[in-house]
């Protein structure tokens, strides 16, 4: 069963997280798709992948089979991504997310509620789950 990381934003937004992230998944030979909430999201988002560092390149776009990463505000990984990530106001349903090897869900302090139950109801399903939370350094450390 595929994985569930569900990552508690206290410090940071998702466009300041997903670049790190982003760059792992990559360095893992995976390929991502990103939902946004809508497209303003997902332009945000985009242009912040192209500036968040200058001394580096995270290949991504918001269309074609070809992208290493994937922005969309749909449930459709026409890259073939090995990675979901779903950021904070977007969901998608289990049986869609089993087709992933890891399901990252990011979500905001005031989301902590729904993403508990959430939790809940992919445990039940079978997924493995589990919770990291930031240091008050800004690591990320697995808390459950």
């Amino acid at each position: 069963m595929s994985e569930v990381f569900f990552y508690h934003l206290e410090r940071s937004l998702p466009a300041k997280v997903l670049p790190s992230l982003l760059e792992k998944t990559l360095k893992r030979g995976w390929r991502a798709l990103v939902k946004c909430r809508d497209q303003a999201a997902m332009e945000a988002l985009d242009e912040a992948l192209w500036t968040y560092r200058d001394e580096s390149f995270l290949p991504h776009g918001t269309s074609g089979a070809e992208e290493p990463v994937l922005l969309t505000t749909g449930d459709e990984a026409e890259n073939g991504a090995d990675a979901l990530f779903l950021t904070p106001g977007t969901d998608m349903a289990a049986e869609g997310m089993k087709r992933f090897q890891r399901s990252v869900l990011l979500f905001m302090a005031e989301d902590a509620p729904e993403a508990r139950e959430r939790w809940k109801s992919l445990k039940a399903e079978g997924f493995v789950v589990t919770y990291w939370r930031q240091s008050p350094e800004g690591r990320w450390e697995r808390a459950g």
